[in-house]
This record gives C-alpha cells, sequence and structure tokens, in this order.
C-alpha cells in the first residue's frame, strides 16, 4: 500500500490554472497534489549575446524553492551567494527540455525565459515546473501570433514529464514525498505528446534496479505523461 492510498498507476490530482501571473507573456500556476508551482514565460526581444545573428531564438529557465515551500524555512539562495548544484541541474533539465519540443528559427531572434517557483513541495517539483512550463511557453506564444509578431505558435509538439519509482519493489507512478524519501530507485520521464523520449533521469537509491522494473516505470510514465497532455489540452484549447 502506496502511503497515499493511490494504486501504484494513479496520479495525484492534478490541476493548472493558466494566466495565473497577469504581467507575464504566459503564466499558470500548476498543482501535482501538494506540489505548486508558479510557471511564467517572459518573451524578450533579445537573444544571448552567443547567438546574436545566429537566425534563431532560444528558451531559458530558471527555478528556485520559496523559503517555506518545505516544513522548515529555506533560506534563500542569494543570501548564501549564490545558486546551488540542485538548483542548476534542474533549470538546466526544464530548460533542454523545452528546448527539444520549440523550432527556435520559427521563433526568431527572442528568448524565452521560463521561471519556475515552487511555493510548496511535496515531491516531483521539476517534473511539475516542465509539465507548467509548457504550458505557459505556449501561451506566450499564442500572445505573440496574437500580436503579429510572429506567424505561427512555434512549437513542435506537446511536452509533460512525471516521476516514478521503485517502492517496497513495486513499480508506481508520480511519487510524493513520503515516497520519493523511501524509494529504492526513483526516476523522472520527460516525453512529448506522442510518448517521444526526452530525457530519463534514473537512480538507485537503495540496491540496483533490473531492466524489467525500468519498463514498468517507463509504461507508467506514458500512462501518466497522458493524463498529463489531456490536462494542457484542456487548459491550452487544443
Amino acid at each position: 500500500m502506496r502511503p497515499s492510498g493511490r494504486a501504484p498507476n494513479q496520479m495525484r490530482d492534478v490541476t493548472i490554472e493558466p494566466n495565473f501571473n497577469k504581467h507575464a507573456e504566459g503564466s499558470c500556476l500548476i498543482k501535482f497534489g501538494d506540489t505548486h508551482v508558479i510557471c511564467t514565460a517572459t518573451v524578450e526581444d533579445r537573444v544571448p549575446p552567443w547567438l546574436r545573428d545566429a537566425g534563431h531564438g532560444w528558451v531559458t529557465a530558471e527555478y528556485g524553492m520559496l523559503p517555506r515551500s518545505t516544513n522548515s524555512r529555506i533560506n534563500r539562495e542569494a543570501t548564501r551567494g549564490g545558486q546551488g548544484g540542485r538548483t542548476h541541474e534542474i533549470q538546466r533539465l526544464i530548460g533542454r527540455s523545452l528546448r527539444a519540443i520549440t523550432d527556435l528559427k520559427a521563433l526568431g531572434e527572442m528568448q524565452v525565459r521560463i521561471d519556475c517557483d515552487v511555493i510548496q513541495a511535496d515531491g516531483g517539483t521539476r517534473t511539475a515546473s516542465i509539465t507548467g512550463g509548457y504550458v505557459a511557453l505556449n501561451l506566450a506564444s499564442q500572445n505573440l501570433v496574437e500580436l503579429g509578431v510572429i506567424k505561427e505558435i512555434p512549437l513542435l509538439g506537446q511536452l509533460a514529464a512525471v516521476s516514478c519509482g521503485i517502492y517496497e519493489d513495486t513499480a508506481v507512478l508520480d511519487l510524493d514525498y513520503p515516497e520519493d524519501s523511501n524509494a529504492e530507485a526513483d526516476a523522472n520521464f520527460i516525453l512529448t505528446g506522442t510518448a517521444e523520449i526526452v530525457e530519463i533521469q534514473g537512480t538507485a537509491e537503495d540496491q540496483p534496479f533490473s531492466e524489467a522494473h525500468l519498463l514498468e516505470m517507463l509504461a507508467l510514465a506514458k500512462k501518466g505523461v497522458g493524463e498529463l497532455i489531456d490536462i494542457q489540452k484542456s487548459v491550452l484549447g487544443l
């Protein structure tokens, strides 16, 4: 039995509230159970200096956990002298995942910054950030088309992410914190709307896990991402 009482193939309740921030070109509040993340997209009429005159744009991401996103206060990273290794790793994952489904040439010489701020954490903050980040990026793209800045939405498909793990020798979908902190294996799957793999991050926490368990987690991830894609489509009107 999972601590939450969910079936092994059952997601937490997932909701996405679009246009959560009135100032951003695209935004949403995404909730994976008790994990809540605000995702905003900011469009800049420039690209990084190393991409100047390259004929295409860029998508990048920043990620952070607010001080009381967990059961004890986390110091802001600015007060600690800079971002830690975990933050760098996660925001790079978000950025390269979103770039994988973006036609950067169609975007033109503009940069879109995706900010993912965790206001409450209960496991799966990076997968929630990627899933919500896609919604924010899509909304910003729709805004650019409506304004006539670009001709078409520069996205090649949909994208979502979900965690899976081995808990008490059973493959389970969408780990919350009690499972994540006690799992024998933990993996994050970033997949497209057609179930193509963008990235898989998998770690044995206790002892090595088998290929059979990996395939079980992949099958669960495909199911979970399919459900997330349906939610995104409903929110975006696709």
